[in-house]
């Protein structure tokens, strides 16, 4: 078996199931948490796969916090804050959570090009516990037809929730010539995750979205070397429980990896999450609201045989920077994957040798 064969096709496997289906591990959409969760693809996310079914499970764990700006944001979603209060510069409110979720991912990988390249049709959801946070003081002055009054409190809310989250099915299309892949992808979001509106906590995010944008991958099977670049927009439909309507994302996720041997490689991840135009339906007080966070940190994976199937572990960690109207923190992902193995070198497909994923 080449060593293409022995590294692209199973760990395809593994990053496939971080592309599309993370739920949310919502503070609530609006407050700062996206439909598109950074860090989704990963190496080799361009690159053709095996055709049949494949499995992926997950376990995600993320841990964020932020400041007054998005305590405020949840506090007035929450309706602990009517939406006609002026908040004073010496608000202190801080948010926390953290999420633990079990992924399953289930996709098909047909057989017969479409438009020239590979097709697949994967479908996710999960099932977890996620908990939230939001502590401090603040002060303001409530604005009525009949006058103004000023108020102070203390607040602590803490909340969690276990249950499923939304459904995230997923469209791809992927193109090889030589070193060179090219992905296509269209995602959305079934909103039947555990949510609610009133609740600091949740697992769906309570609204429908539509995703798609494009990839590349590097890959050469002599040297062991890969990068991965994917990016993709999000619009989001108007949440019906709270008549809000999240701004026009867009996401960058990137990944580079060396192969050390037919199955073990390691390298550095990073994504860029940028928020294009402004939330719709939060409180004036809050001005524009638009997300914006970095991250970076290694990935390390290994591969092996699972009978005559191809099983791959694959570990990333994300450590955010720069946020804005966004908590942030660290998220991990731990990866089981198990596709078809790749055809045996010694029988290529006739005059197909390079697509020996098809």
């Amino acid at each position: 078996m080449s060593r293409r064969e022995n590294t692209s096709g199973p760990l395809r496997g593994a990053i496939v199931a971080l592309a599309v289906l993370a739920p949310q591990v919502a503070l609530a959409d609006e407050g700062g948490v996206s439909f598109w969760i950074p860090g989704f693809y990963g190496s080799l996310a361009a690159a053709p796969q095996q055709p049949g079914w494949s499995f992926t499970s997950i376990y995600y764990h993320t841990s964020v916090s932020g400041g007054s700006d998005v305590s405020l944001e949840r506090e007035f979603e929450l309706r602990n804050i009517p939406a006609n209060v002026t908040v004073s510069a010496n608000a202190n409110l801080n948010l926390n959570g953290t999420g633990d979720l079990g992924i399953p991912f289930l996709n098909y990988v047909f057989a017969t090009p479409v438009l020239g390249g590979q097709a697949s049709l994967g479908v996710a959801s999960a099932y977890g516990r996620v908990s939230s946070s939001v502590t401090g003081t603040l002060s303001g002055t409530i604005t009525t037809p009949l006058g103004s009054r000023s108020f102070a409190r203390s607040d602590s809310i803490s909340q969690s929730v276990w249950g499923f989250g939304d459904m995230l099915p997923f469209f791809s299309l992927r193109w090889n010539a030589g070193v060179n892949n090219y992905m296509t992808y269209v995602a959305g979001d079934v909103p039947v995750g555990a949510y609610d509106s009133n609740r600091l906590a949740n697992v769906g995010i309570g609204h429908g979205t539509v995703d798609g944008g494009f990839g590349y991958t590097y890959f050469n099977p002599q040297t062991g070397r890969e990068f991965s670049a994917v990016a993709g927009f999000t619009y989001n439909l108007v949440n019906p429980a709270t008549n809000y309507q999240n701004g026009v994302d867009f996401h960058l996720d990137m990944a580079a990896s060396q192969f050390l041997s037919k199955q073990l490689f390691i390298g550095p991840v990073a994504y860029i999450y940028n928020q294009l135009s402004a939330d719709r339906g939060s409180a004036p007080i809050l001005g524009p609201i638009e997300s914006r966070v970095f991250g970076v940190g290694p990935q390390i994976g290994y591969l092996f045989p699972v009978g005559t199937m191809q099983g791959a572990l694959n570990l990333k960690a994300y450590f955010e920077f720069d946020s804005h109207d966004r908590a942030s923190g660290f998220n991990t992902w731990l990866t089981f994957s198990i596709s078809p193995a790749a055809p045996s070198a010694a029988a290529p497909p006739p005059s197909r040798a390079p697509m020996i994923y098809k």
